[in-house]
């Protein structure tokens, strides 16, 4: 059997640090913004000329964090509650023969500093440090099928979800500047409800903890209703 070897283009500097309380899909957190720092061979603009022509782009990339955990015919998406089984070419989980996933994402704009290329982005899903391995421009006349249907996954995840803040949290987000959107960045991020399937069963209250950007995030969840906690720097 013939194989191939892939090169990485780039990497992504993402918010999300960790795989835990990164949205299913691209595009349910628009305020989740990262960068594609491109790798020194593909670092010229000639390689992304008119590419801001385009509003969003697909991202193809590498599962690094689960590539070397194999592949499996049968996977249990957490859109079934984890209970159920389906064939993993019938969904989009991350263990995959190749480990290859996609993502469509937004152009935000396109940066080259100091010879270093890099290219602006909002509404990802992708783990900090993520390989892409290729480009391409999303085209909405081909790409957006409006009359596709998909099966269990056929509408927006919706989540009755609420989010407030502790006084601690309110004090830190407004004496930072860095990100001004910040309180809306969390509360889309817990209104997906990361939680794992199995622990969103469960009655009593439970405590979390996650990073975004530097920050670690604590908050408590009871019922339907997130609490942030407190907010520090790593």
């Amino acid at each position: 059997m013939q194989s191939y070897q892939i090169q990485p283009i780039g990497y992504i500097q993402s918010p999300y640090k960790q795989k835990f309380a990164i949205p299913r899909q691209p595009r349910l957190v628009p305020q989740a913004k990262a960068k594609l720092v491109f790798c020194e061979d593909f670092s010229r603009e000639e390689f992304v000329r008119g590419i801001e022509e385009f509003s969003h782009l697909w991202l193809l990339f590498r599962f690094h964090e689960t590539a070397d955990k194999g592949y499996s015919a049968l996977v249990r998406p957490p859109r079934l509650g984890g209970n159920e089984r389906k064939g993993v070419f019938a969904t989009r989980a991350t263990f995959r023969p190749n480990a290859i996933g996609m993502s469509a994402v937004k152009l935000e704009g396109v940066e080259y500093k100091n010879g270093q290329l890099a290219l602006l982005l909002s509404g990802i899903d992708l783990l900090d440090g993520t390989p892409i391995v290729d480009i391409k421009p999303y085209l909405p006349y081909s790409d957006a099928m409006t009359d596709a249907s998909a099966g269990f996954a056929d509408t927006r995840p919706q989540t009755p979800m609420t989010v407030e803040f502790s006084e601690q949290a309110n004090d830190f987000i407004a004496k930072q500047t860095q990100y001004p959107d910040l309180q809306e960045f969390i509360t889309n991020v817990l209104k997906q409800d990361p939680r794992p399937a199995y622990k969103k069963q469960k009655q009593q209250t439970q405590f979390y903890g996650m990073s975004l950007y530097e920050f670690n995030i604590r908050w408590q969840v009871d019922e339907q209703h997130n609490k942030v906690i407190e907010i520090t720097h790593e």
